[in-house]
C-alpha cells in the first residue's frame, strides 16, 4: 500500500510541474493573466512601431485607425488637451499606449506632425493626434466598425477623428469626411 502512495505523489508532483512549465510558457510567449496580456503582442493596445494609420469608414470618410485597424475615437471631454477618461471610462475607451522611445509615428494619410503623447493620469503615455488623446472602444468587435461614434458615454460624447485632424461630428451620406469641427475643442 506504501509504494502505491509513493507512486501517487510522485505522479501528482509530475502533474503540477508540468503544468507550471505550460503556464510559464504561455507568459513567456506573450500570453498573460490580465486581458491586454492574454492578446497576441500584435493586437494589444500599446504600440512600438506606426502608432496610427488611416481607414474609409462608410459614411465618415478616412479617419484613424489602430495598427490593427481598429476605429480610433476621441473624447469631446478631454477638450483638446488632456486625458480625462479613466476609471470605469478606461475599462469601456481604452486609451491608446505609447510605449515608443520617441515621438509616434504616423502611417496611411495620418500626419506625423499631428502626433504627440500625453501623460495618463493611470500612467503612462497615451498617443495625441492634433492635441486629443485617442482612444478604442469595446464596443466595436472588428476593424472598420465605428459603433462608439456619436455615442453620449461616460459624461461626454464620442466621435472619430480625420486624418486632417478633425473631429468628424457629422455623417456624410457620400461616404466622404462629413461635416467636422475645425479641430478646436468643444469646452
Amino acid at each position: 500500500m506504501r509504494i502505491l502512495r509513493g507512486n501517487s505523489d510522485r505522479y501528482q508532483v509530475r502533474l503540477l510541474a508540468l503544468a507550471l512549465l505550460v503556464v510559464l510558457g504561455f507568459v513567456a510567449a506573450g500570453y498573460g493573466g490580465s486581458t491586454a496580456s492574454a492578446m497576441p503582442k500584435g493586437a494589444q493596445h500599446s504600440t512600438s512601431s506606426a502608432a496610427v494609420s488611416t481607414r474609409k469608414i462608410k459614411g465618415l470618410g478616412v479617419d484613424l485607425v489602430n495598427p490593427q485597424g481598429r476605429t480610433l475615437y476621441v473624447f469631446i471631454k478631454d477638450a483638446h488637451k488632456h486625458v480625462t477618461c479613466t476609471g470605469s471610462c478606461a475599462s469601456f475607451w481604452h486609451p491608446l499606449k505609447w510605449k515608443g522611445s520617441g515621438k509616434p509615428t504616423a502611417g496611411g494619410a495620418a500626419k506625423s506632425s499631428l502626433l504627440a503623447w500625453d501623460k495618463d493620469p493611470a500612467g503612462g503615455r497615451v498617443v495625441t493626434y492634433n492635441r486629443w488623446p485617442l482612444y478604442t472602444y469595446t464596443g466595436d468587435s472588428k476593424a472598420g466598425q465605428a459603433t462608439g461614434w456619436n455615442v453620449n458615454l461616460n459624461g461626454g460624447k464620442w466621435f472619430v477623428i480625420s486624418a486632417s485632424g478633425k473631429v468628424v461630428k457629422h455623417k456624410s451620406k457620400s461616404g466622404g469626411t462629413g461635416g467636422t469641427t475645425t479641430g478646436g475643442g468643444w469646452g
